[in-house]
């Protein structure tokens, strides 16, 4: 083996998944927090086990809560990363998230330009209480959040779906409704499904379109 194809070997490309979570105050009540840190816990295992030689997947939280978004877990493998369960409290600073996110994906630095296309997971149960249109707009004109996947997941009846699905913009995946802690969990699973399906195709840029319908029958 040459040095080239050691190199190729050893240096998986990374594919990164970034969730972007509420922590606000709502989402203490009725066990949101809890349920939802049981799904992306559960999902990062999953991920775990699909490590392969031709992609690495990363995963990447950004909460916001309180005043202003934070990087709650920083863009790590998914086999060396240990999670650290989110807690609630606050008000909600979607756009906040937005920036910040929008500075993580132009970063080389955290995601080189060797990188696969990004998966982006928003999460929510309320109404951005922060200045989110100019923000959003951000995003979505990012080189990168352009050519994102892009989930979003209403958590609740109070959540504002107008802000999720302009997240979405023209992905084909409409806004999930979550109202148990099962559809929490079948979310993620949907999700988990979407990106390791990825690293086992010979296009790992290429999003495999999948039935949400069938997600259920699946065991992880």
């Amino acid at each position: 083996m040459n040095e080239i194809q050691e190199f190729t070997h050893a240096s998986p490309r990374p594919l990164p998944v970034i969730i972007l979570a509420d922590i606000s105050g709502s989402m203490a009540n009725e066990g949101k927090i809890q349920n939802l840190n049981n799904a992306v816990s559960e999902m990062i295992g999953s991920f775990r086990e699909e490590q392969g030689a031709s992609a690495q997947i990363q995963v990447a939280v950004v909460t916001f809560g309180g005043r202003e978004a934070e990087l709650h877990t920083p863009l790590t493998s998914a086999e060396s990363l240990a999670w650290k369960d989110m807690t609630a409290d606050g008000r909600t600073p979607m756009g906040s998230a937005f920036e910040l996110v929008t500075e993580m994906l132009e970063d080389r630095n955290q995601i080189p330009g060797r990188a696969y296309r990004p998966t982006l997971v928003l999460i929510s149960d309320g109404i951005p209480t922060d200045t989110w249109e100019g923000p959003l707009q951000t995003l979505l004109a990012s080189p990168r959040a352009s050519k994102a996947t892009r989930f979003a997941m209403a958590i609740g009846s109070d959540a504002c779906h107008d802000t999720l699905e302009k997240f979405l913009g023209d992905s084909p995946h409409g806004v999930f409704e979550a109202h148990q802690a099962r559809e929490i969990r079948k979310f993620f699973k949907w999700v988990t499904m979407s990106v390791t399906t990825r690293t086992r195709s010979t296009n790992p840029n290429q999003t495999i379109a999948l039935d949400f319908d069938d997600i259920d029958d699946v065991e992880f």
